[in-house]
């Protein structure tokens, strides 16, 4: 099987909110092409050196994008289902996989088969769909009740165990898969879909094509409950996602050198999975409105691109632009983006271009994409760890205090071995009585491969 997914680099968009459509569907509007919008993005992502585009959601849907109402039809204010054709092919001929979000926990109240259930009642032929109870009204007044996901009664939670259910979405896997020919699915709220689902899921998938990545969305429990040969491939990485801006924040890189220690040291419970790594997403603050000090966007964007899993970055957040919920809202974190524009911004393409770099290094180096895991040193404001495969070794440094720092690392190899920082006009380094000594620059790092 081709793990091609080690090798991506992830670029995360929201269509709805890049594209700037209407807010709402009416299910009767003409197609508004937001796609088309978004197409120029794909020069943009090559640009950087992303080879890997997950967008959604897209399916027809009443507003945010999670409340579907056809798993088979692109989003009318996105477009048509040619529109997306078209775009998906000019991502492949860039060489860019593309992954879909899919949203199979939950319908929104629009959903042709909840309607049927709204007319019909217990009479409808698509009752055992949904998880009800006809002895009490829901709180839209209908005439049962039915389980909404995690308390929201306008995302109707399907009934994944109903065999009809299943063959619905499985048959629109398959016209997503061979329509389109896209490379993936992100399961939305994985950690609330019964894991027997992804079981039968990854089969039918690996039937069809023995590459086709499935990544879930899951924030808390043993992320290995959900990855291995017979479920998913990848999940969110929340706990790592939390230790990049926190530690930071608070001094204390402590807390990310533990959380990587314990999913991938010497005894690490993650290792052997590629966990997908994030600074941000639609569903969070932005990260440079998190940061209390913006330059540690800097070392945090490094640490991202050379700790073990796989890196995504959010759209917009190559500038560094905020973002954060107001009164539960997620749309300020989800904005329309203008790509000229953002591409004219003062200062604002100086962390475009560190993060350019920070993947052009992660490309050159297997170690930073194969390698095993170790800390080498760990201080409150200072971090380094060995990355290592039997062909290559890349030491890795970040410093988050406001001045230069002398650091020493204790190293295993020869002396008179050498180092060169890749990061840094390939400055060369030599370990001497078992050490590697070197100063880290202020909100900078380095990252030195061994020759």
């Amino acid at each position: 099987m081709s793990n091609w997914f080690n090798d991506a680099i992830f670029y995360h968009i929201y269509p709805l909110g890049l594209a700037g459509v209407s807010v709402n569907n009416d299910h009767s509007m003409q197609p508004q092409h937001g796609l088309r919008q978004i197409t120029p993005w794909i020069d943009h992502c090559v640009s950087l050196g992303v080879n890997a585009l997950y967008i959604g959601p897209l399916f027809e849907s009443t507003s945010h994008g999670y409340d579907t109402t056809d798993y088979f039809m692109v989003d009318r204010r996105l477009g048509t289902n040619d529109d997306f054709a078209e775009f998906v092919q000019k991502c492949h001929s860039c060489g860019v996989k593309v992954i879909v979000d899919a949203v199979f926990n939950h319908v929104g109240r629009e959903h042709f088969a909840f309607r049927d259930l709204q007319q019909n009642g217990w009479n409808s032929h698509y009752r055992d769909w949904f998880i009800t109870n006809f002895d009490r009204r829901s709180n839209y007044g209908d005439s049962f009740w039915y389980e909404g996901w995690n308390g929201h009664y306008n995302l109707v939670k399907l009934q994944l165990n109903s065999h009809n259910v299943r063959k619905h979405i499985f048959d629109a896997v398959a016209y997503w898969m061979d329509a389109f020919g896209i490379d993936g699915l992100r399961l939305d709220a994985a950690d609330s879909i019964d894991k027997n689902f992804f079981n039968e899921l990854r089969h039918f998938c690996n039937a069809r094509r023995p590459d086709f990545w499935l990544m879930g969305e899951v924030i808390h429990g043993n992320y290995r409950d959900w990855v291995n040969g017979d479920k998913l491939d990848s999940v969110t990485n929340y706990e790592c996602y939390k230790g990049l801006w926190s530690s930071h924040n608070d001094a204390n890189y402590f807390e990310i050198a533990h959380t990587l220690d314990r999913q991938y040291g010497t005894y690490g419970i993650y290792k052997g999975i590629s966990l997908y790594n994030f600074a941000d997403n639609h569903d969070v603050d932005r990260v440079a409105t998190c940061l209390k000090n913006s330059a540690h966007i800097y070392p945090l964007y490094l640490l991202l691109f050379t700790i073990p899993g796989i890196p995504s970055v959010y759209y917009g957040s190559e500038w560094g632009i905020d973002g954060k919920k107001i009164r539960g809202t997620d749309t300020p974190l989800r904005p329309a983006l203008n790509l000229d524009k953002q591409n004219s911004e003062p200062g604002g393409n100086s962390i475009k271009n560190e993060i350019r770099k920070f993947i052009s290094i992660r490309k050159q180096l297997s170690a930073l994409r194969y390698g095993s895991y170790k800390s080498l040193l760990v201080k409150s404001q200072q971090y380094a760890f060995l990355r290592e495969t039997d062909s290559s070794t890349v030491i890795v440094a970040v410093n988050a205090a406001t001045e230069n720092v002398a650091a020493e690392m204790h190293l295993s190899f020869p002396d008179g071995t050498v180092v060169v920082d890749k990061l840094n006009n390939n400055e060369p380094f030599i370990i001497q009585n078992g050490k590697l000594d070197v100063v880290l620059y202020s909100f900078w790092g380095r990252v030195m491969e061994v020759v």
